[in-house]
C-alpha cells in the first residue's frame, strides 16, 4: 500500500521540490555577491525572491507580485539582469499553472513584457550599445513567452485531469446510489409479496378454524385434522412473517449494494414487474416458459428428484429466479439461444439452474418482464438463506444457479375441513 506523506498539509515531494528550487535561486544570489552589481544588497534581494518561491504553489499570485516588486527595485537600482532573476520566470510559470483564475496569469504576462523592455534597455546601457536593445528585448521576450506558454499547457492538462477525476468520483457516487435504490426497491417488492403470502396463510387458517369449529361435534377426526392444518399453517406463516420483518429491517450495506450494482450491469437490470398482482406458484412455470419460447428462446425444462410441497414464499422465489434468468438470457444471449432450465429437488434443498449457450442473435423486440437482474435474485435468495452463483461459462453463454434450503415446515399440506 502506498503511503502519501505530507508536510504542512502538502505532499512531501512537492515541498522537497520547492525547497530545491528556492535553494538554487539562493545559491545563485550568494555566488555572485562579490562580482555582481549591488553586492550584498543584490544578494539579499535574490534571497528574498528565493524565500517567496517557497509558497509558489499555495499563493502563486502573491508570490508573483512579490518577485515582480523585487525585480522592479533591482531595475531602479541599476543592477541589471542577474543570474538569480530566473526566479521571475519561475514565478511567472507558477502563477499561470496554479492560479485559480487565468486572469492572474495574463496580468503577470503583461507585467513580464514591461519587465522585458526595462531589462533590455538597462542591459543596453550597461554594455554601451554593444548589442541592440531590441535584439535583447526579442531574446528576453522569446524566453519569457516560452515559459508562459509552457505554464499554460501544463495548466490545461492539470485542469483536464482534475475534471476527469471529479467526473469519475461523480459517476462512482451515482453508481452506488443507483445500486442502493435498486436494492431498496427490490426489498420493498419482496416485502409486498411476502405480505401477500402471509395474508394467504392467515386466510387458510381462518377457513380451517371455522371448519374445525363446525365439525367438532359431528366429525372429531376431521376437526382434529383441520386444527393440525391450522397449527402447521400458522407456523409457516410465522416463519414467513419473520422473513418479512427481516427484509424490512435489514439495512443495505454500501459494499453489498455496490457489488450487487456492479454485478447487475452485465445482466441488464431494471425491467418491469409482472402486470398481474397475484401470488405466483410453480404450477405457472410452464406458462412462463411458453412466453419465452414465443419470444424466440429454445427452452428445455427438466425436473429431477421427488417434488415436495414448498412454502408459497419459496415457490415465489424459485419462480422469480427462473423468470429473471430467462429474461437475462433473452436480452444478452439473444433470440434463438438455447436455454436449459433445471429444477432439482433434494432432501434438504431445491436447486434452480438457468443455463444458456449464448448463441443467439440481437433481440428486435422487448423481452418479457422480469425483476432487477442479479440484485433481485440475490436479495430473494438471501431471504431464505440460500446461495446464488452467476457468471459466464467456459463453453460460452451464461449460467445462473441457486440453492434454496427447505424450511422444516416445507412438507405441510393444506386440506379442506
Amino acid at each position: 500500500m502506498t503511503v502519501n506523506r505530507t508536510v504542512f498539509g502538502r505532499p512531501l515531494r512537492s515541498v522537497a521540490f520547492d525547497v530545491f528550487v528556492s535553494a538554487v535561486v539562493a545559491l545563485l544570489a550568494v555566488a555572485g555577491v562579490v562580482a555582481q552589481p549591488g553586492g550584498w544588497q543584490a544578494t539579499l534581494t535574490g534571497a528574498a525572491m528565493a524565500v517567496a518561491l517557497l509558497f509558489r504553489r499555495s499563493h502563486p499570485s502573491a508570490v508573483t507580485a512579490v518577485v515582480a516588486v523585487l525585480a522592479l527595485l533591482q531595475v531602479v537600482a541599476g543592477w541589471g539582469p542577474l543570474p538569480y532573476d530566473i526566479a521571475v520566470l519561475i514565478a511567472l510559470y507558477s502563477v499561470v499553472k496554479y492560479a485559480d483564475r487565468l486572469r492572474d496569469g495574463i496580468l503577470a504576462g503583461i507585467v513580464a513584457v514591461v519587465g522585458v523592455l526595462l531589462a533590455a534597455l538597462q542591459n543596453d546601457q550597461q554594455t554601451d550599445g554593444g548589442v541592440a536593445w531590441w535584439a535583447t528585448a526579442i531574446y528576453f521576450g522569446l524566453v519569457t513567452g516560452a515559459v508562459w506558454l509552457v505554464g499554460l499547457n501544463v495548466r490545461t492538462r492539470r485542469l483536464y485531469v482534475l475534471s476527469l477525476e471529479e467526473r469519475a468520483a461523480t459517476l462512482e457516487r451515482e453508481r452506488e446510489a443507483e445500486a442502493r435504490a435498486a436494492v431498496a426497491g427490490e426489498r420493498a417488492r419482496i416485502a409486498r409479496e411476502l405480505h401477500d403470502v402471509v395474508a394467504h396463510s392467515m386466510a387458510v387458517m381462518i377457513v380451517q378454524a371455522d371448519g374445525a369449529r363446525y365439525m367438532l361435534d359431528r366429525d372429531p377426526e376431521t376437526a382434529r385434522a383441520a386444527v393440525k392444518v391450522v397449527a402447521d399453517t400458522g407456523r409457516q406463516a410465522l416463519e414467513e412473517m419473520r422473513r418479512l420483518v427481516g427484509v424490512l429491517r435489514e439495512e443495505g450495506r454500501p459494499e453489498a449494494a455496490a457489488e450487487a450494482g456492479a454485478a447487475a450491469e452485465p445482466e441488464g437490470a431494471g425491467v418491469a414487474a409482472d402486470p398481474e398482482h397475484r401470488r405466483l406458484a410453480l404450477t405457472e412455470l410452464p406458462a412462463l416458459l411458453d412466453r419465452f419460447r414465443a419470444a424466440g428462446l429454445r427452452v428445455r425444462y427438466a425436473v429431477t428428484g421427488e417434488p415436495a410441497p414448498l412454502p408459497p414464499g419459496l415457490e415465489l422465489t424459485v419462480y422469480r429466479v427462473v423468470q429473471e434468468g430467462l429474461t437475462n438470457a433473452l436480452k444478452h444471449a439473444g433470440v434463438g439461444a438455447g436455454v436449459e432450465v433445471t429444477l432439482a429437488h433434494e432432501p434438504g434443498a431445491v436447486l434452480v439452474a438457468v443455463v444458456d449457450d449464448g448463441r443467439g442473435r440481437t433481440v428486435v423486440g422487448p423481452a418479457p418482464s422480469g425483476g432487477h437482474g442479479l440484485v433481485g435474485m440475490r436479495e430473494r435468495v438471501a431471504v431464505y438463506d440460500g446461495s446464488l452463483t452467476a457468471g459466464p461459462r467456459l463453453a460460452g453463454g451464461w449460467q445462473v444457479r441457486a440453492r434454496l434450503p427447505l424450511p422444516s415446515s416445507a412438507g405441510t399440506e393444506v386440506v379442506a375441513a
